[in-house]
């Protein structure tokens, strides 16, 4: 099943979902050495963003979060792509800089068709999301 999107940072990736209904403050939380959620509050607390299509509604707080984005990247534990409801420039900027594949505005609310462990392809480049094709 192929969705369409909006891209925001373009690129290709496959990965598996981690989904949340919680924004994400990249600074605070978000351990940019290992990919690990570290506040207690959130709703990913204790599991790893690295490697995962991460989908949460928008990020939050401080414009550092774009530089811990690209620090995630740097040590290898950034995630293979992101999906948001609604993007915003915090998480716009640190996918761009970190060329981490970003969409939002899909055309069906992606917390109504994915669920964690599902395997997807975000192909942002071409603008769609393809669900259980890995």
């Amino acid at each position: 099943m192929k969705i369409s999107c909006r891209t925001i940072s373009r690129g290709v990736a496959k990965g598996e979902v981690l989904l949340t209904h919680d924004a994400i403050s990249f600074l605070g939380n978000i351990d940019p050495e290992t990919g690990e959620v570290v506040e207690p509050q959130h709703e990913l607390y204790g599991q790893s963003i690295a490697g995962k299509v991460l989908v949460f509604p928008h990020g939050k707080g401080s414009t550092v979060g774009s530089y811990v984005i690209y620090q995630l990247f740097k040590n290898n534990v950034a995630p293979a792509a992101m999906i948001n409801l609604e993007s915003e420039p915090i998480v716009a900027v640190g996918a761009i800089i970190s060329e981490i594949p970003l969409v939002d505005r899909l055309e069906t609310d992606p917390f109504e068709i994915l669920k964690n462990g599902d395997r997807v392809i975000v192909n942002s480049s071409d603008s769609f999301v393809e669900i259980n094709t890995i």
